[in-house]
């Protein structure tokens, strides 16, 4: 037979909580930039070929855009 716990099942091992935070902090780190990025490049290319701008004033409102979304999500 195994070893009896002396702990419910349910409580499991100790938390490591600084290092739970370090990995959700990566995590939304991820989601707010990766959705960031996409949304600049859907703008940028609805610009580009709805509008019939181009692919060089798109490519540089992708640009802006992108520097602005940094700037606020900091």
């Amino acid at each position: 037979m195994g070893a009896q716990q002396s702990h419910p099942a349910e409580l499991g091992a100790e938390m490591d909580y600084e290092e739970h935070e370090k990995s959700y902090n990566v995590f939304t780190n991820i989601a707010k930039y990766g959705a960031m990025h996409v949304a600049t490049l859907l703008i940028a290319m609805a610009f580009g070929f709805l509008a019939g701008a181009g692919f060089i004033p798109a490519f540089i409102l992708l640009v802006i855009l992108t520097a602005v979304g940094y700037m606020l999500l900091r």
